[in-house]
């Protein structure tokens, strides 16, 4: 099933579909999604960083089939992390990465707001959280100070902490929201209030179901009324740039995802622009 151009938002999914590199995988996608979620990492160990060649081809196929790419800044930069030394250090990768990405079209970068690997930021006490938030507002002006990127390209995502903890932070310098509905679900927050709330300010969904304890599974997966809740508030409102992330990472998620997708084609009566 291809569900490209097929809804009011841009369809996508993560770059890591098929047991390959970047490369193929796009090649596999490019007919099939509208955005797809570069899901790039570097260490000392090991680097999925694509070759200026291959940029150059990321950029060629992204325009022969109106492709828009989401880009996954690291998992392992910490912006409120209480060491400064730390938070340079995470900043200075993710500029690593949109400068190496600068000449792709892009949906949006993604983003996490940790405190260092590990830490339960459910567990901090209320001067916890302060030095945490005024730690993100150190990271989120020295990012922007580095880039030429507009402050609502770069989308913070909740995560297995209350979002109102950071929100005032993404408020303060006009970033954007992705709204991760499969960690909602997964970790007990209200779908509905977070729609509310949050879907307005959403660049980036990320869509994803649970099973057997574990997420970034299958949208077959997802509760039907969850999925009913984000595409009556898709669908309600229209944003034709806003991006549909399957975030799911093999082939036979991907298919049954699309056919989970399947039974709102049929029920939309947008014309596509």
């Amino acid at each position: 099933m291809i569900c490209k151009q097929q809804f009011p938002f841009r369809f996508g999914t993560s770059s890591y579909i098929i047991p390959a590199d970047i490369i193929p995988n796009i090649e596999f996608l490019k007919d099939k999604v509208d955005d797809i979620e570069l899901v790039l990492f570097e260490s000392d160990e090991f680097s999925n960083l694509p070759s200026p060649e291959d940029m150059q081809k990321l950029a060629q196929m992204a325009e022969e089939h109106a492709l828009t790419y989401s880009v996954h800044l690291p998992l392992d930069v910490y912006f409120g992390h209480p060491d400064r030394a730390e938070r340079e250090r995470s900043v200075g990768k993710c500029l690593r990465i949109i400068e190496l990405t600068r000449d792709l079209p892009k949906s949006a970068y993604v983003m996490h707001f940790e405190a260092g690997p590990g830490v339960d930021i459910n567990a901090f006490s209320a001067d916890e959280n302060r030095l945490f938030t005024d730690a993100l507002r150190d990271s989120i002006a020295m990012l922007l100070d580095g880039t030429a990127e507009p402050p609502s390209a770069f989308c913070a995502e909740n995560l297995n902490y209350p979002f109102e903890l950071v929100w005032p932070v993404v408020e303060e310098f006009g970033l954007s929201v992705t709204l991760d509905v499969g960690h909602l679900e997964y970790y007990g927050f209200p779908t509905g209030e977070y729609l509310e709330r949050y879907l307005p300010h959403a660049k980036v969904l990320h869509m994803h179901g649970t099973l057997e304890g574990k997420d970034h599974n299958s949208l077959a997966f997802m509760k039907p009324e969850a999925l009913d809740l984000v595409m009556k508030g898709l669908t309600d409102i229209p944003v034709p740039d806003r991006v549909f992330t399957l975030e799911i990472f093999s082939e036979e998620d991907f298919n049954s995802s699309c056919r989970a997708m399947e039974r709102f084609i049929s029920s939309l009566t947008f014309e596509m622009p």
